[in-house]
């Protein structure tokens, strides 16, 4: 009886614990061949002149593969690493290592199922099988109370007939052991220049360094447990709340850890500590949770249902870089978004001001907002990214999404003491390269 060989497609799953299609391949497979392809697609330039992938969010990509690699290479296993269309590289690889069957898990947004779709139809060419799994969401879509065509638009009800009438899943088993085929050529990680991008410079003021992988997202998780220790949210200074946001999301978006894992992590926590003070980071996952719904239900109408042409006049265009740079005048923002050209990371409180200052007070395009985000978030994920800011724009179903809120008057009477208030550019990079909140 010959081998069975089951190639597993790593796209945003960049982790051994709790993924589904790895330990489903060891069960159902002799061998499994991993494979994670950086696909041109991303890297290009945009209409815009940007890059689709800033260096920052790239790094981090790249720190999380290396990482993905050394922690299969532990189980005794390799990952083909390969910088193409994946709708060659893995017929190619498919062909070559005598493939049976290829897994991964489904995506939502068009651009990423376009991609599953063409993989599909040429591996059907040669009569392999491309398996679908569903493993990025806290709540597996079969447990939910209603079908996707009846999701409730209403970020409440959602959360309270969901929170309700549905379980989180336990997680799935690790491993214990890799055997992959005789990997000829594994190929080597991508270093920065050959995705066409070049090495981002840190920033001294940044007070967190997001390093890409699972070793890294789960030390994040338990440090953000021993932060989180007092029961009731410290003050700073004016009063105002003290971040204390996980800062988990550049691991959740690229599925170095799962939102499982997080929130098992949680009930774990709260029950040997007798507390109840992580509320917020289980709203976290549900947002996110919600979106990849919406993703699902409504499709490309994120991306298509806009209710005002989009203004492309010189003055929006001078606003928009004046806001892309930090040089709005109000203070907040313009720290803010120093801060996300320098870290790729800002709060989800600075991402609702900036975006609502830019669609609200600029009356600039929102979709050129989410782009622009898109390429420098290291967090980045498309149905959070994009669901939101068509949230911020009154374009999204949620009913309240239209109610006004004076950005202007609330930006101007936040703290205005960040270090991100001026921008910061070593002699070594162009001026707007780098700048930082």
């Amino acid at each position: 009886m010959s081998e069975r060989t089951i190639l597993v497609w790593f796209r945003n799953d960049l982790r051994i614990h709790d993924n589904e299609i790895l330990l489903e391949a060891t069960r159902k497979a002799d061998k499994v061949l991993p494979v994670y392809c950086f696909d041109p697609y991303y890297f290009k330039t945009t209409a815009n002149g940007a890059p689709k992938t800033g260096a920052l969010r790239a790094r981090f990509l790249l720190e999380s593969v290396a990482d993905l690699r050394k922690n299969l290479k532990a189980l005794g296993g390799e990952l083909i690493i390969r910088i193409g269309n994946p709708a060659e590289v893995l017929p190619e690889l498919a062909a070559q290592y005598a493939v049976n069957e290829v897994y991964h898990h489904r995506e939502v947004a068009y651009e990423e199922t376009d991609i599953s779709e063409q993989v599909e139809t040429a591996l059907w060419n040669l009569k392999l099988n491309l398996k679908h799994f569903i493993g990025h969401t806290l709540y597996h879509k079969e447990d939910l109370p209603f079908p996707i065509k009846d999701i409730p638009d209403s970020f409440a009800v959602f959360k309270k007939k969901v929170e309700r009438d549905s379980n989180v899943r336990p997680c799935i088993g690790t491993p214990e052991q890799i055997i992959t085929p005789e990997i000829i050529d594994a190929g080597e990680l991508p270093a920065l220049q050959q995705l066409g991008l070049n090495e981002p410079v840190d920033d001294p003021r940044a007070k967190i360094k997001f390093t890409g992988g699972e070793t890294a997202g789960l030390a994040r998780l338990e440090q953000y447990f021993t932060n989180n220790s007092q029961v009731a949210p410290t003050k700073g200074r004016n009063g105002a709340t003290v971040d204390r946001s996980s800062k988990l999301s550049p691991w959740l978006a690229l599925g170095c850890i799962s939102m499982r894992q997080v929130y098992w992590a949680v009930v774990k926590h709260e029950e040997a500590n007798n507390v109840r003070n992580t509320g917020m980071l289980e709203l976290e996952l549900l947002w996110r949770d919600y979106f990849r719904f919406m993703f699902k239900k409504h499709g490309k109408q994120y991306f298509t249902t806009d209710e005002q042409a989009a203004e492309t006049s010189a003055e929006k265009e001078a606003l928009f870089e004046k806001w892309k740079s930090g040089n709005t005048g109000i203070p907040f923002i313009d720290a803010s978004m120093h801060k996300l050209n320098a870290t790729g990371y800002i709060s989800n409180f600075s991402r609702q001001m900036v975006a609502g200052y830019l669609v609200r007070d600029l009356e600039v395009d929102w979709k050129k907002g989410a782009a622009y985000f898109e390429e420098k978030l290291i967090d980045y994920s498309p149905a959070s990214n994009w669901g939101n800011w068509a949230f911020v724009a009154g374009l999204g179903h949620d009913p309240r999404d239209n109610k006004y809120f004076n950005i202007t008057k609330l930006a101007s009477e936040l703290e205005t003491q960040s270090e991100f208030i001026s921008t910061w550019a070593p002699e070594t990079v162009g001026v707007g390269q780098v700048v930082t909140v």
